[in-house]
């Protein structure tokens, strides 16, 4: 079994790209081959319409064939037995490297028949980390999980099974007295870090295991 973490996040060590990592370590512990990917480290656009994924009879039916630095990760997605997303949220959303890949991965595998049946050849199990600056009840009150439910329930339509983590109140920076932060408690903040975040770090260690571990 390959399962693949797909960072979405800058900063590769930070919340993120350390909840994917403790997921992989999860998958990891039962036998899976993992991999990590940086899509900040990768050069590439969203989707250009260029239409070639639905082209009749042709070579790219139901795969993007936009050539890029996309291209090759969107081939090791079709081998993997499950992928697990990661992106802080910017502006209510996923960040803009995220959107662009999600864009190639979803819409190459979107039938434009009547059936609207997926394209994609097999089920694929997704997970998405999610981690924000704000609490769970302030995700709520701005209602960034509205934002986000389109593109979790296409990817739950288009391979078979989705699950997501939300990581709430994380902290943004190593030293909060360095900036011009005054909107947020620092030592409330600091409090979250030190008893919070472990215990996403556990479940994104169980997310991974499952994912590893269970037919999903």
């Amino acid at each position: 079994m390959k399962i693949i973490a797909i960072n979405g996040s800058p900063r590769e060590n930070h919340n993120t790209g350390t909840l994917l990592k403790k997921a992989l370590e999860g998958a990891a512990s039962c036998g899976a081959e993992t991999e990590f990917v940086n899509l900040y480290k990768l050069n590439y656009k969203g989707c250009v319409s260029c239409f070639a994924c639905k082209l009749k009879d042709g070579e790219s039916y139901g795969k993007c064939a936009y050539l890029d630095d996309l291209l090759p990760l969107l081939d090791w997605v079709a081998e993997a037995d499950a992928i697990i997303l990661g992106s802080p949220i910017y502006f209510a959303s996923v960040t803009g490297e995220m959107r662009s890949f999600l864009e190639r991965l979803l819409f190459s595998c979107l039938s434009y028949t009547k059936d609207r049946k997926s394209l994609f050849p097999k089920k694929l199990p997704v997970g998405f980390i999610y981690t924000m600056n704000v609490t769970e009840a302030q995700m709520e009150e701005l209602g960034y999980r509205d934002s986000l439910r389109f593109a979790e329930a296409s990817l739950e339509e288009r391979f078979g099974y989705f699950e997501a983590l939300y990581a709430y109140d994380t902290y943004q920076f190593d030293d909060y007295s360095k900036y011009v932060a005054t909107a947020f408690d620092s030592e409330k903040k600091a409090k979250a870090r030190e008893e919070e975040f472990p215990i996403y770090c556990q479940k994104a260690f169980d997310l991974g295991v499952k994912f590893a571990s269970e037919k999903l």
